[in-house]
């Protein structure tokens, strides 16, 4: 008997904190996986793994990453030991071709950006979990059109959750607008809402929105959604939007689903996490 077809989702990541709070973005994580099939493994799309090659996770135990600083000591004791797929590879080679996918067998793991959604919406961490990286190479269709080529895992019983946030910009963040949105941020996010509700293939034409600069000042952070807007694009069905929400004027806790039944949320009303007082450098993975 096949595996179910399997979901994917969008997850609006924001600040660490996140995966020790519980407000209406982590209830809607809780809730995304309570109504998905158990899947045979999660591939994990995750901004925080940002480099200039394309490469899939392929230890047996991943590590639980700590990438950022300026937290509370809670938040660094914080494990993931979810088992890893080394075979998951050669799956994703497979679909991502002509282009090259390398094995990483000892030099990342699992992120925040993976670790701090995953610990809501699968606790108990005991499926396998894979990361693929963001190739900084890449223009965005070519992440559009790759995240369609990866259609297939979702026949294989591959569950696909990219973790980013469609606006994020840590320059701009106002302290005082804790669960707010500046004008910029709600304009370009609302569109981004409109074509995954839409058209998710045209996602890469928000390069030409004029709020882009400031929504997207690097691109770690969008690219996640291109690849469930390209899963989207492939099924020729749009995404549904989970849960919807800003945090201190410039990021986005927006997040989809594709093919979810998702039980409702039990949101508690309360906003995202907050985040370092102290911002890091403009490159740091935070």
């Amino acid at each position: 008997m096949s595996p179910p077809l399997m979901p994917a989702a969008f997850l609006g990541h924001g600040s660490p904190m996140n995966a020790l709070e519980r407000n209406r973005y982590t209830e809607a994580w809780r809730a995304f996986g309570a109504g998905v099939p158990r899947p045979r493994a999660i591939l994990a799309v995750s901004a925080h793994w940002y480099v200039p090659m394309l490469a899939v996770t392929a230890m047996p135990r991943p590590r639980t990453i700590h990438d950022f600083f300026g937290f509370p000591q809670a938040l660094f004791d914080v494990q993931y030991p979810a088992p890893g797929l080394p075979e998951l590879v050669e799956e994703v080679a497979d679909l991502a071709r002509p282009d090259r996918v390398g094995a990483d067998v000892d030099s990342w793991g699992l992120d925040h950006g993976t670790w701090s959604v995953l610990v809501h919406a699968f606790p108990d961490a005991d499926i396998p979990v894979v990361q693929l990286s963001l190739d900084t190479r890449k223009p965005l269709d070519w992440h559009l059109e790759l995240g369609a080529r990866l259609v297939g895992l979702r026949e294989r019983g591959i569950l696909v959750v990219a973790s980013g946030n469609v606006v994020h910009n840590l320059r701009a963040i106002d302290w005082t607008q804790d669960d707010a949105g500046f004008d910029w941020a709600h304009r370009f996010d609302e569109r981004a809402r409109q074509l995954m509700s839409e058209a998710p293939h045209e996602i890469p034409s928000l390069a030409a929105h004029p709020d882009y600069r400031m929504a997207v000042p690097i691109t770690d952070h969008f690219l996640p959604l291109l690849y469930v807007a390209g899963l989207a694009a492939a099924a020729q069905r749009p995404t549904v939007t989970l849960v919807e929400g800003y945090a201190y004027g410039s990021l986005s806790m927006t997040a989809y689903s594709l093919d979810a039944q998702c039980p409702p949320a039990s949101a508690n009303g309360e906003g995202a996490a907050p985040i370092a007082t102290e911002l890091p450098p403009e490159d740091a993975n935070v």
